[in-house]
């Protein structure tokens, strides 16, 4: 028998060595990791340490999520209770979507391979819900599920929220998880993954969305009832509540879906016919909201408060993880920064690190930087539960809720790919845009990274100093033309298949 340390160390680093990240090197090195947290956290410089938090990320993806496993739950793999926290399971209304964030990205595809398989055990039981509880097509799946892949409404256990809407009446889940089928398509090109697993799950939730939307009395197409996860709101009289009609999240997702489909539909060349069904849907759904505050309307009418600091912001999410603001959509751009200065930087841990991944998106570094550094705040094991602030890491680099969540390590893998590479806007033409280092703050002034993937099936490299890129190659699966943003300047560039192509910085200077 072989060493279980040598093959586990040669095992996961097949896949961790595809993606290098180094942000510069001034770590204490006579340090534990323990005293580098806290010396971090009083200002001390060491760029390592979330070069360290990085990779560890990708480390815990690798080993608590292969193919023939179970999907990384809340707890990753990692929970010493017989009755751990959320049980093990995996709540769908954000958690579990942040688990594989980084899998695409970070070259990690094979890690995406034991949700994928869940979502397709799944969709047997969530066409029977769809069926018999809403007389829908299709199927759906609610904020929760676990080893049994139950689909219908759970509520909330604990004595204050038994059965509470804000958990229980959230029919998107299967709505959000296809969204991670598609990403795996955008990055790999793979088109028989696409036609044999991804489309007839794809499909199968447009149907239902299809079905479950109805006509509010402008004539657009809203759910209802409808929540905004985990939230309420308060309305005129003063009084609250967690069910309306049309959520802005709800109306996102479905936006993206249906943008996914009908893209899929296209690459396919079939079911041309239900591609204008969601064309049709498309045009006539409820439109988004800007509100008094100059915030993205979290909810059907205008009731969001400059004192709401929740720990969830789903209505962020055509801004990420979702592609539908951008640049392109000045006023939703600038109404999603105010959203996020409305609600703040607390939250728990994995709260923070979705921030950071916003600010990102929002090409503000330095604010992602700030929150970055918060997430990296330490927390004793002891510190008691507090939803809506105190997140952090523990000493062993745990993302802490508190208690233990692992969405919050993957959320920060996540938010640091944003910071140095995106690829998620299609610009007037059709072409990619694809940026280096978009949202990377004035500290991190040199550093490389090497083999993360951009959708289209690119993998990139790139080395920069004083905050400018001065050198970058391209490798894509196949033949395209990009447009490229670097160094504060955009140029197309033509890519040709399977050969590293030079992205030259004098060009972008």
């Amino acid at each position: 028998m072989g060493c279980p340390e040598k093959k586990h160390v040669e095992d996961y680093q097949n896949l961790f060595n595809r993606v290098r990240l180094s942000l510069g090197s001034d770590a204490k090195t006579d340090q534990t990791t323990p005293q580098r947290i806290v010396a971090f956290a009083n200002g001390a410089p060491d760029l390592d340490l979330p070069a360290l938090l990085f990779d560890f990320g990708r480390y815990l993806l690798i080993s608590s999520s292969r193919p023939g496993s179970q999907p990384a739950n809340l707890q990753g793999i990692w929970n010493p209770f017989t009755r751990p926290p959320w049980w093990s399971n995996y709540t769908v209304n954000i958690n579990t979507e942040m688990n594989y964030w980084p899998a695409e990205p970070c070259r990690l595809g094979e890690c995406h391979e034991p949700l994928f398989t869940m979502l397709e055990e799944i969709q047997e039981q969530g066409r029977s819900i769809a069926k018999n509880n809403y007389g829908c097509r299709g199927w759906v799946l609610h904020h929760q599920t676990d080893l049994f892949r139950n689909a219908h409404p759970r509520g909330y256990h604990a004595t204050a929220h038994k059965g509470s809407a804000r958990w229980a009446m959230w029919p998107m889940g299967g709505v959000w998880f296809c969204c991670h089928l598609w990403e795996h398509v955008l990055h790999t090109g793979d088109t028989t993954f696409l036609r044999e697993r991804a489309w007839p799950l794809m499909k199968g939730a447009a149907e239902f969305l299809c079905d479950w939307l109805v006509r509010d009395a402008a004539g657009h197409w809203v759910t209802c009832p409808s929540t905004s996860p985990e939230n309420d709101f308060v309305t005129e009289d003063g009084t609250k509540h967690a069910v309306s009609i049309a959520s802005t999240m709800d109306m996102g997702l479905i936006r993206q879906h249906f943008s996914n489909c009908i893209a899929a539909c296209e690459r396919l060349d079939a079911d041309r016919v239900f591609a204008n069904e969601l064309r049709e849907k498309l045009d006539l759904l409820f439109p988004w909201q800007i509100g008094h505050h100059g915030q993205l309307q979290e909810w059907y009418k205008d009731w969001d408060r400059p004192e709401d600091k929740h720990r969830h912001v789903s209505h962020l999410f055509a801004l990420h993880p979702g592609h539908l603001i951008t640049e392109n959509t000045p006023e939703l751009f600038a109404a999603a920064r105010r959203t996020l200065d409305m609600r703040g930087d607390g939250g728990t841990g994995w709260s923070k690190c979705w921030k950071i991944n916003f600010w990102a998106r929002l090409l503000e570094g330095n604010r992602a930087w700030t929150l970055l550094r918060t997430a990296l705040s330490p927390v004793p094991p002891t510190t008691p539960v507090s939803y809506e602030d105190g997140g952090g890491i523990y000493p062993n680099l745990f993302c802490a809720c508190p208690p233990m969540q692992i969405d919050g390590n993957f959320g920060l893998t996540a938010g640091i790919v944003e910071m140095l590479l995106q690829s998620h806007e299609i610009n007037a033409e059709g072409t990619r845009v694809i940026r280096l280092l978009p949202a990377i703050p004035d500290e991190w002034r040199e550093g490389s990274f090497d083999g993360l993937c951009a959708r289209g099936g690119l993998v990139l490299s790139a080395k920069w100093e004083h905050g400018k890129v001065t050198e970058a190659h391209a490798t894509a699966l196949h033949d395209q033309r990009i447009e490229l943003v670097m160094n504060g300047a955009r140029r197309p560039a033509d890519l040709s298949a399977r050969r590293p192509t030079p992205l030259h910085s004098t060009n972008y200077n």
